[in-house]
């Protein structure tokens, strides 16, 4: 039987398509060297542009600025208001029907690194809404003022489900967001495609996640 008490999930990437590939549209269309906009994101990683608009400390004006001139120094100035429309992944299916059936038998939490809405579609939101209804927990950073890979917000998601780390997967797929939760004492799942990312959670879980 599995010692596993609780799934984390995180949200883009994992439950959506990754925004990587229409950053990567988005620099062929401008003529950008191969991914300057995660080189952006990368650099001073926890106190950059893109940091401060997940921990609310920017708003979306403040953070078109900084963006741009982050992105300038690295040889490119490319606005912060062209970059957040391309954040929005297409919702994998399969990812939800697997949260459905975790959801059944273990605990699930969402922990995400995200910032206030701003243009989302109605149905949009209204289907996003119904999928975060899924969770036990859902932990944003928006909300709290703490984002991956602090420490803190993944023991502040094992609190409130009630659960040591021990007995808890977290997926992601970012591996700096990987690395906390997997020193403290979580299994952890890097997602790129969601087939094989299932698989293995399959197999830590016990129980099917796949027709």
């Amino acid at each position: 039987m599995s010692s596993i008490q609780a799934v984390i999930w995180d949200f883009g990437g994992v439950i959506s398509s990754s925004p990587f590939e229409a950053f990567a549209r988005f620099e062929a269309e401008r003529g950008l060297p191969a991914n300057f906009l995660r080189t952006v994101n990368a650099t001073n990683p926890h106190d950059n542009a893109w940091a401060r608009l997940e921990r609310s400390e920017f708003d979306h004006h403040a953070f078109d600025a900084a963006f741009a001139q982050e992105s300038r120094a690295l040889g490119h100035e490319v606005r912060g208001r062209d970059v957040l429309p391309l954040l929005s992944g297409q919702i994998r299916p399969e990812m939800v029907e697997a949260l459905r059936r975790i959801g059944q038998r273990l605990k699930t939490g969402c922990i995400t690194n995200n910032f206030t809405a701003m243009g989302a579609s109605p149905m949009g939101s209204l289907y996003k809404g119904e999928i975060m209804a899924l969770f036990h927990h859902v932990i944003e950073s928006a909300k709290t003022g703490l984002r991956k890979p602090d420490p803190r917000i993944y023991l502040m998601m094992t609190e409130a489900l009630g659960v040591e780390p021990a007995a808890c997967v977290f997926l992601d797929d970012l591996g700096i967001n990987l690395k906390p939760a997997r020193e403290l004492g979580m299994r952890t799942i890097k997602v790129g495609e969601a087939r094989p990312a299932l698989l293995e959670l399959q197999t830590l879980v016990g129980f099917p996640l796949l027709d």
